[in-house]
């Protein structure tokens, strides 16, 4: 009788800092996903996961659209849009354009705050194009895309970079520690432009016997006066006009009764963006409050943001 010895498993500490995608499930509608991939680890925090979706009729490297949701930074989790746009409608209308879709989480202000968030997008991006190969995406070719918090970091992540001042800490060394992070285009629904602007903006009362921090201090660990500094860093328009090139195209959406992110937020980003020749578009979407709410059909708003992305993604 032969007795086989127990096999140790294959343990490393520090866990490694992300995780290679495993093969792909392929839906009946053919489309491929990749769910609960881990692009970066960090000990004392959970995994940041993403999923990616590749349509079917992809043939050869698609490009890719990199969705980040919301939630004020302290909560949301990357399979659920916000409830006015629902998640068959957004993640179809990117598919059926031919464009492979990235849905990221990201560390909540009260796990970290500023600038965790902003290096948990760029670790995202690092991760898609060094792993492009094996999602089938085309690593020239990315995008990001988000709604409010999400919008707000999808602007950073358009508008910062390797040449910009403070790069160091604005990239971060998250997942894969190193590499590109530019895009090609962005699109941000009501995201918040210059967080000083906004000191003393009321924010919309609780529902009686509901507790929630002040999504701004939650996020830079301190309120804005405590900290301008890290205000001013975590604010998109800072670096419209940093000189250091030209900043991507945006489309900018914002309804015009937003009580929560004022609508002017969304002018101030398009007046930084175009002062210094940059393409930015700016969308209003009239009597709409946050989140599209008021809005009897979110249908168009999405057909008309995939079509931004689609057409300077030369899908």
């Amino acid at each position: 009788m032969t007795h086989s010895l127990p096999v140790e498993p294959d343990l490393t500490w520090p866990p490694p800092p992300f995780l290679a995608p495993v093969a792909p499930v392929v839906a009946e509608d053919g489309v491929r996903r990749f769910d609960g991939v881990t692009y970066a680890t960090r000990p004392g925090y959970r995994p940041r996961l993403l999923d990616v979706q590749v349509p079917a009729t992809a043939r050869g490297p698609v490009p890719a659209v990199v969705w980040i949701h919301g939630g004020g930074w302290l909560e949301g989790d990357r399979r659920y849009p916000p409830p006015t746009v629902p998640a068959a409608l957004l993640h179809g209308a990117v598919l059926a354009a031919g464009l492979a879709l990235v849905s990221i989480d990201y560390r909540h202000s009260l796990e970290a705050p500023f600038p965790a968030q902003l290096h948990d997008v760029k670790a995202a991006i690092r991760y898609v194009r060094k792993f492009a190969g094996a999602f089938g995406v085309d690593p020239d070719r990315i995008a990001v895309w988000g709604e409010s918090a999400g919008g707000h970091l999808a602007a950073l992540a358009g508008l910062t970079g390797p040449h910009t001042p403070g790069a160091a800490a604005l990239e971060g060394t998250e997942g894969v520690g190193a590499g590109d992070t530019s895009v090609r285009a962005v699109v941000d629904w009501y995201g918040v432009c210059d967080l000083l602007a906004l000191r003393g903006h009321p924010m919309p009362p609780m529902p009686p016997g509901v507790q929630s921090p002040d999504p701004y201090e939650a996020l830079l660990g301190g309120t804005e006066e405590e900290r301008p500094a890290l205000a001013r860093a975590a604010s998109p328009v800072a670096y419209a006009a940093d000189g250091h090139g030209a900043p991507p195209p945006f489309l900018l959406v914002h309804g015009t009764r937003d009580g929560l992110v004022p609508y002017s937020q969304s002018e101030a980003l398009d007046a930084a963006l175009r002062a210094v020749g940059g393409e930015c578009e700016l969308e209003p979407v009239e009597d709409a409050d946050h989140i599209f709410l008021g809005v009897p059909d979110v249908a168009p708003i999405v057909a008309r943001s995939v079509a931004f992305l689609a057409r300077h993604l030369d899908a």
